[in-house]
């Protein structure tokens, strides 16, 4: 059975994330079937009754557009944290979908805000920070590879177009950057090499022992050179046999000059 802390992939990374995005399509599905809004379910700042959009306002979209922009980032991103971060995940996730409601209810324009955007930026900024911070080379990785997709997600955080829940962004980004500093542990663990670790001993390590006092190589070590035999007496190895090679020199008989011919 795998580490818990090492990197593996199981059905639940892609099964989960699946399930979140085909929840929120199959709500938007609903609403343009039976020809419903569900915009009144959405966030409204500092109204106690548009605190319940801190719960259903991600799953809402209002048109075709705002649901394709939302659903592949999502997917990726979720996808990403549930492989990477496998013991926190629901943490990050659920916890980061709440606390980017609140903000958002806390900061908003007085209008209704829906959509999973807040979410996907408080993905985006903790994916980000939480590499980088971690000093660990797979989470930097994927670090720059969220800054590479989705860095220009950065400009939405600022009221560029009154449509657009730019608080909602804010918010979103607001938690993930806080997240990727309270969740201080790394999923993966550093690898120590042996000289790295606490017991060990530069006497018993076997590279070392082919270099004498001066930092020079030595070919052969002492336990090389010396058996311990069944009475515990130390013998020396018997030397290798010495060849000799000899060579013989034959002389060669010179043969009798032939007459040469003038043509």
């Amino acid at each position: 059975m795998p580490n818990k802390k090492d990197l593996h992939f199981s059905t639940d990374v892609l099964i989960y994330p699946l399930l979140f995005l085909l929840l929120i399509v199959g709500v938007f599905w609903v609403e343009s079937r039976f020809n419903l809004s569900f915009n009144y379910l959405g966030i409204f700042p500092r109204e106690i009754g548009g605190l319940k959009g801190i719960l259903f306002g991600p799953f809402i979209h209002g048109d075709v557009k705002h649901l394709f922009n939302n659903s592949i980032p999502l997917l990726v991103l979720t996808t990403a944290l549930f492989y990477f971060y496998r013991r926190i995940r629901w943490k990050v996730l659920l916890f980061g979908l709440l606390l980017t409601g609140l903000f958002t209810w806390i900061i908003g324009r007085p209008s209704l805000h829906i959509g999973a955007s807040g979410v996907i930026y408080m993905l985006t900024a903790f994916l980000m920070f939480k590499g980088i911070l971690s000093k660990q080379y797979q989470l930097t990785a994927l670090s720059f590879m969220v800054i590479f997709l989705y860095g220009g997600f950065i400009w939405y955080i600022f009221p560029t177009d009154p449509k657009i829940s730019w608080e909602g962004h804010l918010s979103g980004f607001i938690v993930g950057v806080l997240f990727s500093f309270i969740f201080k542990k790394n999923p993966i663990e550093n690898k120590k090499y042996e000289w790295e670790k606490e017991n060990y001993n530069p006497e018993e390590d076997v590279f070392l022992q082919h270099f004498d006092e001066n930092g020079n190589f030595v070919e052969s070590t002492p336990e090389d050179l010396l058996d311990e035999n069944k009475d515990g007496k130390e013998i020396e190895k018997p030397k290798p046999n010495k060849i000799t090679v000899r060579y013989t020199l034959k002389k060669q008989h010179k043969s009798p000059k032939r007459p040469e011919n003038d043509l």
